[in-house]
This record gives structure tokens, C-alpha cells and sequence, in this order.
């Protein structure tokens, strides 16, 4: 999918929602682990209650490969029913991939030629040699991380060198040697709020992923009013208010629910730039 084609699916749906698959078998309905796949059969359901209302799905690969080989399967299906059923949708395999060499080869492949994912996130710590593979499938993306959302994040990402750059600007920076807007996004965190002011300064037109929406407190007023572009530029995610909305038989119904009125604020902003 280019760039072009996203931002017209942006238009199409008015929405800019990402839904996260972070699918964990302890937290899905009870009926659902009689299944003979139940982290499949959770994930299709909330993907045909929600497909109208988002432009993006983002399985997270640690609660797939936690299962052991079952989840690794139920990963594969859950992206191969997503590519199948809605072509529209950008798949985006959140694995924070960040490797050199043939490592680095194997897990895009990996993402790119076997999982057929639109975007890989991945970790930009060992720099240039360690983004390249994944820069060598046409019409793919990398996500690079750039200002997340967790505590944690203070350790490193805030830290001024004595150029006075903050080391999130620093990667903000040098990542525009390797890749242009057309191949390449950045995560950044939404309870960043006017921090996306600062990320703009850097990056104005590239697609931002932005986690955080709904359970971590993020606010998606605060994202577009510092974070949109003419483009939308935004990909907003919302994992656990949406599928975790509702633990009874009705759970796919609560998804839509919470997804519906995600895109209907989405919408209305959007009328500025549409």
C-alpha cells in the first residue's frame, strides 16, 4: 500500500483508526476457549464487527508467540484472513524488530514474504544496518520507534546530547538518510500530547502510529490538534478499550461500539483537511 493509497482510504472510511490484536487467551470470553483455535476465532470476530470503522489492524507479535507454535499459527491465519477479506485494511506486525545482518534479512523476510505484512515496527538502536533489510521490499513500510509513550522512555529518549538534540531527534534526523515519507513512519507515544509539536518540527509529513488512545489515556484531541498534517498523517491505535470492551457473548458488538465512536470523533476532525 503507498502512501497516496492510505490517505485515501483515510478519506473513504474518515477515519485514521489502527485497532491492536493485542489478543491475550486469558482475557478473551470463556466460550471461545472450547474453539479449536480461540485466539482466531476472538480475532475474526472483532475484525468483521470493526473492519468499517478502521483503516488499520496491528497484531502484536509477543502474545502470539508467547503460545508457543499455536500462536505463531494463529497469528499467520489472523493476518492472511485480514489480507484476504479486507484488502483495504494496512496490516502492521508490531514486533520492535532491530537486529544486523542476515538477522536483520531473516526478520523482514519473515514479516514481508511470509507473514505478507503492510509494516513492521522495529527498533532503530543499532542504526542504519539494522533498518536497511526491511527497506528492500517495494510498497512495505517500516515503523521506526521514535517518542513511546512509557515511563521508561525518560531513560533514554529525552536525553540531550551536547548538540542540545534529544536523542528521539537525533533519530528523527539521521532516519531521513535511509528512507523517505513514501516507505517509512515513526511511533510516537499519544500521551505525548504537545510533544508532537517538536516531532513535526522534524518529520512534517510523515505517517505517525500513535499508541495510547483510550486504556493508556492518551488524548486523540491533543493528537491531531499538535499532530495532523494536510495528509491526516496519523494512524491512531486503540487496543484493549476496543477488544476488551465487553467479556460476555456480546464482546464483538462492544468492540463495534467503541470503535464506531472513535471514528466518529476521527471524522469530524478530519473535516479540516478533507
Amino acid at each position: 500500500m503507498t502512501k497516496q493509497e492510505l490517505f485515501d482510504n483515510i478519506k473513504r472510511k474518515k477515519s485514521f483508526l489502527c485497532i491492536g490484536l493485542d489478543t491475550d487467551i486469558r482475557k478473551i470470553p470463556s466460550e471461545l476457549l472450547e474453539e479449536e483455535d480461540p485466539i482466531y476465532a476472538f480475532n475474526t470476530a472483532i475484525i468483521d464487527a470493526t473492519a468499517k470503522y478502521c483503516v488499520a489492524y496491528k497484531p502484536n507479535a509477543a502474545f502470539y508467540e508467547s503460545l508457543g507454535v499455536k500462536g505463531i499459527i494463529a497469528l499467520e491465519k489472523t493476518i492472511e484472513y485480514i489480507r484476504l477479506k479486507y484488502p483495504d485494511q494496512f496490516i502492521i506486525l508490531d514486533a520492535k524488530r532491530g537486529d544486523i545482518g542476515n538477522t536483520s534479512e531473516m526478520y523482514a523476510a519473515s514479516a514481508f514474504e511470509h507473514m505478507k505484512a503492510s509494516a513492521i515496527t522495529v527498533a532503530p538502536y543499532m542504526g542504519e544496518d539494522s533498518v536497511k533489510p526491511f527497506l528492500k521490499y517495494p510498497n512495505k513500510w517500516i515503523i521506526l520507534l521514535a517518542l513511546t509513550s512509557n515511563k521508561g522512555s525518560l531513560d533514554f529518549q529525552l536525553t540531550e546530547g551536547k548538540d542540545g538534540d534529544r536523542l528521539f531527534e537525533k533519530v528523527l534526523k539521521k532516519s531521513q538518510e535511509w528512507a523517505t515519507d513514501e516507505q517509512m513512519m515513526y511511533v510516537v507515544g499519544a500521551t505525548r500530547g504537545e510533544m508532537f509539536a517538536d516531532i513535526r518540527k522534524y518529520a512534517p509529513n510523515h505517517f505517525l502510529l500513535v499508541p495510547g488512545v483510550g486504556a493508556q489515556g492518551g488524548s486523540l484531541a491533543d493528537v491531531v490538534k499538535y499532530g495532523m498534517n494536510s495528509e491526516c498523517g496519523l494512524l491512531a491505535n486503540s487496543s484493549r478499550a476496543i477488544i476488551y470492551a465487553d467479556n460476555s457473548r456480546n464482546f464483538a458488538f462492544a468492540a463495534a461500539d467503541e470503535a464506531k465512536k472513535l471514528q466518529e470523533e476521527m471524522a469530524g476532525y478530519l473535516e479540516q483537511i478533507i
